[in-house]
């Protein structure tokens, strides 16, 4: 029997990268899986689950919206035990020269949207006496220059991270975050416009000096994040809440 098999759980941001990741491993664990995220197309990859798959376009940045969404996923499926917190972007630049527009929508999409979702599926999992909250923070909640606004919001991510595992571990919900160092995925191509402003020449050059500094000598893959992700919304970690698990090859870099 496959460690997921009966569950329910929503990803946000499944369409790439981490979330793909996320996506194919909770499917291969025997989870049914519904796919937050405006870019589409995703089920078309795993035909051999499409019963167990379901897609739906949704601005997490809109709280009504999530809402419905969240109400779609327990029609379909009928329960709700696990939300994957991935959706996340990228507006890199230095303090004086970034814009409202810029910090506003990072702060909106991945704080803000992660605490939309979490709103959302409280209710469901709080009538079950059961739930998993992953969300996913980031190494840069660290400090990291040219991204105030990406730091912020992922250090906010941990903020709430465990100011719910307190709140709701009573109902039998756990909420741990994974932070990610630097993963290859086609997010990461976007630091190519901010590696000229770190005085990098090149993105070949920004990934080369990121190994250089790194113990483990190599970049993450989508499926590191993931496997530790999966290990979060299975029952292996029952007695895990309130937890930032750094999935960065590095103690702290």
């Amino acid at each position: 029997m496959e460690m997921l098999e009966g569950k329910v759980a929503i990803v946000t941001g499944g369409a790439r990268g981490i979330g793909l990741a996320t996506v194919r491993q909770l499917l291969l664990q025997g989870a049914k899986v519904a796919i937050f995220d405006l870019l589409e197309g995703v089920k078309e990859q795993f035909a051999d689950y499409e019963d167990h798959i379901l897609e739906i376009p949704v601005d997490i940045r809109n709280d009504g919206d999530v809402k419905k969404a969240v109400e779609l996923v327990e029609e379909k499926f009928n329960r709700i035990d696990i939300l994957i917190n991935n959706a996340g972007i990228l507006q890199d630049n230095f303090i004086e020269e970034m814009t409202e527009e810029e910090w506003d929508q990072v702060i909106d999409i991945n704080l803000k949207g992660s605490f939309n979702c979490c709103k959302a599926v409280t209710p469901y999992m709080k009538r079950q006496q059961y739930g998993k909250m992953v969300l996913v923070s980031s190494l840069a909640a660290l400090g990291t220059k040219g991204r105030v606004n990406y730091a912020a919001s992922k250090a906010g991510i941990q903020g709430m991270t465990r100011a719910l595992a307190v709140e709701l571990g009573h109902s039998g919900i756990l909420v741990n975050a994974v932070a990610p160092g630097f993963i290859e995925t086609d997010m990461s191509r976007v630091s190519e416009t901010s590696a000229g402003k770190r005085g990098i020449a090149d993105f070949d050059s920004f990934k080369k000096a990121v190994i250089t500094k790194n113990p483990v000598q190599r970049l993450g893959k989508p499926e590191d994040v993931a496997n530790v992700i999966e290990f979060l919304a299975s029952d292996k970690s029952a007695y895990v809440t309130g937890q930032i698990i750094y999935v960065s090859g590095s103690p702290g870099m």
